[in-house]
């Protein structure tokens, strides 16, 4: 009963439903990203090495052998080499897109956070800790100016 317990706060609090969030715009977005890797980045530089594909690109250790009938004797035993730059490729541009979006987040919430700024609405909790702070100052100067004298 208090694992069940345990679960429903869990879930109610959001963090359940921010996790599911995050996971679903992660699938959505490896989708995106393996579309642009595969057909927009990858094919101009294939076509730099002559239109061969890097998912074709291997390394091949020993060749396979069929008979006339073809069926295989001895498989072939490569590295595939091409798959792991298709990867890297991947990598590399999930890497930089999430690298611009949390640069831009961090813009914002640096922008949102700004009690001077007024072209954005500063949230209550970041005003009134920016309240406090002023009022904190004020006393100070007073508490000084009382004990100088």
């Amino acid at each position: 009963m208090k694992l069940l317990k345990e679960f429903k706060e869990f879930a109610v609090k959001g963090n359940m439903m921010d996790m599911a969030i995050g996971i679903i715009i992660g699938a959505a977005f490896n989708k995106v990203i393996d579309v642009l890797a595969k057909q927009v980045i990858l094919p101009p530089l294939s076509l730099l090495s002559d239109g061969v594909s890097f998912q074709d690109k291997k390394l091949i250790l020993r060749d396979g052998v069929n008979k006339s009938s073809g069926e295989v004797l001895v498989t072939e035993v490569a590295v595939e080499y091409g798959a792991l730059i298709e990867v890297f490729i991947d990598f590399l541009i999930i890497g930089f897109t999430i690298f611009i979006v949390v640069k831009a987040m961090n813009k914002l919430r640096r922008k949102a956070q700004d009690t001077t700024d007024e072209t954005v609405v500063t949230p209550k909790d970041i005003e009134l800790l920016s309240d406090l702070k002023q009022l904190m100052q004020e006393q100070n100067k007073i508490l000084q100016s009382n004990v100088s004298k």
